[in-house]
């Protein structure tokens, strides 16, 4: 045994028969393969050559020409019309009459503090404004109710004096001298009754026949006409006297 040749361990011996083995196998796949690649290309270029061989020898019979109708020409098309135009739309009442602006909303001020003292004050003003106004008012009735009052008052004695005179005047015997429109004034005292029991001269006319008839007249007129209010009554009255007087 050389000593120049090394010595392999078995491990790498069964590595070396199993390369050994895997090259074999891959060229006897390499070989198959082409073998059956070739015989497939030969097959297939011997079907071409009959299908084409077969073309040639039966040629078909032509189809007959087809007429082909010549196509109609459609109608030009009509012209769209113009529409109108549409009209304008009318304003919305004219646009709410502008959208009339609304009013600011009121503002409502808050109600003023009240006084108590002064209206207490306001109060009492007002009633006494309203007494003096029923005062002013009762004393303008009642001096209404007195004039009126004395107004017929005066009627009623004038009415009584007028109703004396003309009793007294009915009495009179006037003398024939007199002269003018004199006026004589006589004081008479009579009972409730109307009798006279006095006569006086108060004023003379300036003609004693005159006074003197005067007072003749007076006198026969007793009793004097009574008045028709009792509180007219007087005991004593003037009754002036003229001779012309309506």
């Amino acid at each position: 045994m050389s000593t120049d040749s090394p010595i392999l361990p078995p491990a790498n011996r069964a590595g070396k028969r199993i390369s050994i083995a895997l090259a074999i196998a891959v060229h006897l796949l390499l070989a198959g393969f082409l073998f059956y690649g070739v015989r497939w290309q030969t097959k297939a270029t011997d079907v071409v050559e009959v299908e084409l061989v077969r073309a040639i020898a039966e040629p078909e019979p032509a189809a007959p020409p087809v007429s082909v109708p010549p196509t109609p020409t459609p109608p030009p098309a009509p012209e769209p019309k113009a529409e109108p135009a549409p009209p304008p739309p009318k304003p919305d009442i004219a646009i709410k009459e502008k959208e009339k602006p609304k009013p600011p909303p009121k503002v409502t001020a808050p109600p003023p503090r009240v006084d108590p003292f002064q209206e207490q004050l306001k109060r009492e003003s007002e009633q006494l404004t309203q007494r003096k106004q029923a005062d002013t008012a009762a004393r303008e009735l009642s001096q209404l109710k007195a004039s009126q009052l004395s107004a017929a008052r005066n009627k009623a004695i004038a009415d009584y004096l007028g109703r004396i005179r003309g009793k007294i005047r009915g009495n009179i015997v006037l003398p024939p001298d007199i002269k003018g429109n004199p006026e004589a004034v006589f004081e008479v005292t009579q009972l409730p009754s109307g009798e006279v029991i006095n006569v006086k001269l108060k004023k003379s006319s300036g003609h004693p026949t005159l006074d003197a008839a005067v007072e003749r007249a007076i006198l026969k007129s007793s009793p004097l006409p009574k008045p028709e209010q009792g509180d007219v009554f007087d005991r004593l009255l003037n009754i002036p006297y003229r001779p012309r007087e309506d």
